[in-house]
C-alpha cells in the first residue's frame, strides 16, 4: 500500500506542533520503515536539532492519534497490487508482516479491503522482535503454519531483504517502494517494477 500521503500529512502535524518545518512526501518516502519513532526521530534531525526524548515520546503520541483518524485518507494499493493477491490468495497462503504496529496495519488493510486475503497480519510490536530480526518473519509464518523452504518474502526496503537472509527465504523487492537504498543494490533474488510480475516469479523461485 502506497501509505506514504497519509504517513506525511501525520508526520507533518507533529512537525508543525514542534514549530518545525514540513517535509515533502518525497522525502518522507526515503524515511520510512523503522517504525514511527524512528520516522519522527529521522524527521527531527533534518528539520534541526536533533529530538529530546520528551519531545520524542510527545511526537509518538501526536503522530499516533492522527494517523488512527486518517490512516487512510489518501493511501491506496500500488498498481495491480489487489487483482494479484486475490489470485494469490487462492493458492496460497497470505501473510504481512510489517514494522507497522498491528492494530493500525489491520485498520489500515480492513479500511482498504484487503484484510480478508491475509490469514496473518504481524506488525511491528506483535512479536519481542521486528525485521530487521529473521525473528519476526519467521513468527509470521509460525502463524500461517508454513515452513521457510515453502516461503517468499516479498518486500521493498533493506529490512525486508535482511530479515528474509537470515531467515534462509527467498525474496523479490519491488521497484516502487520506500527505500533509501535504490532497490537493485538490496540484494533481493530479483526486482520486479509491477504486482503483475509477482505470480510468474513466484513460480521460478
Amino acid at each position: 500500500v502506497d501509505t506514504a500521503p497519509d504517513l506525511t500529512r501525520a508526520l507533518n502535524h507533529v512537525l508543525m506542533l514542534e514549530g518545525r518545518a514540513l517535509i515533502d512526501p518525497e522525502t518522507v518516502r526515503v524515511l520510512i520503515g523503522d517504525g514511527a519513532r524512528v520516522l519522527i526521530e529521522r524527521a527531527m534531525a533534518a528539520t534541526g536539532a536533533p529530538a529530546t526524548a520528551e519531545q520524542l515520546e510527545r511526537g509518538f503520541g501526536d503522530f499516533l492519534a492522527y494517523y488512527r483518524e486518517h490512516i487512510a485518507d489518501y493511501s491506496r494499493p500500488f498498481a495491480a497490487v489487489t487483482p494479484t493477491i486475490d489470485e494469490l490468495s487462492r493458492r496460497a497462503r497470505l501473510a504481512v508482516c510489517t514494522n507497522k504496529p498491528e492494530a493500525l496495519s489491520v485498520q489500515l488493510l480492513q479500511q482498504l479491503e484487503l484484510a480478508p486475503a491475509f490469514a496473518a497480519i504481524v506488525g511491528g510490536d506483535s512479536l519481542p522482535v521486528r525485521k530487521p530480526d529473521p525473528g519476526h518473519l519467521l513468527g509470521t509464518l509460525a502463524q500461517l503454519e508454513v515452513a521457510a523452504a515453502e516461503a517468499v518474502m516479498v518486500g521493498d526496503s533493506r529490512n525486508d531483504v535482511l530479515a528474509a537472509r537470515a531467515a534462509g527465504i527467498p525474496v523479490v523487492a519491488v521497484s516502487f517502494g520506500y527505500t533509501a537504498v535504490p532497490p537493485h543494490q538490496l540484494g533481493a533474488d530479483c526486482v520486479i517494477d509491477s504486482f503483475e510480475e509477482l505470480p510468474a516469479v513466484l513460480a521460478q523461485l
